[in-house]
């Protein structure tokens, strides 16, 4: 009868094989790890001659470690300078948009350029003519459901 145990070393490669082609799908580092303790403890405790339960214990213990320490310090050093990515009314600060719906006392409706259509009013209620429908304008901030907008300097229509 074979022993299985000798042909332990070919699981230990497929396993670290596959661990590198799903970390490939999800670019996270989680497989990469899980990998390297593989092939460091697992692979590594087997061609030192330990038991089955070693080579496993040995390979959990590193991919944790590894998860833990390194794992956090790799994201970490990826994300730095990114400026996070601005998301609901964030992202609606400095869009364009069109006046809908002539503006009356300062407040009326504007179209912005990913379609959605809000109640707006005026940065600055001064002696400026109301925009017309079909102006430009941008958008200074969101105040509750309403957007408060600027004409559009001459520069950013060009």
């Amino acid at each position: 009868m074979v022993d299985l145990t000798q042909y332990l070393w070919i699981v230990w490669l497929v396993f670290v094989i596959v661990c590198v082609i799903i970390e490939v799908l999800t670019l996270e580092f989680t497989f990469l790890m899980i990998a390297a303790g593989s092939l460091i403890g697992g692979l590594g405790a087997n061609l030192l001659g330990a038991e089955w339960w070693v080579q496993i214990l040995a390979a959990a213990i590193i991919s944790g470690l590894l998860l833990f320490t390194i794992r956090p310090l790799l994201l970490k050093t990826l994300d730095r300078g990114r400026e996070p990515a601005r998301t609901n009314v964030d992202a609606l600060v400095g869009m364009a948009a069109r006046v809908s719906t002539a503006f009356v006392d300062g407040a009326g409706y504007v179209k912005l350029a990913n379609g959605e259509t809000w109640t707006a009013r005026l940065e600055t209620e001064d002696s400026a003519p109301n925009p017309a429908e079909g102006d430009r304008l941008t958008v200074v901030r969101i105040e509750g459901a309403t957007a408060v907008v600027a004409p559009r300097e001459r520069s950013e229509t060009a």
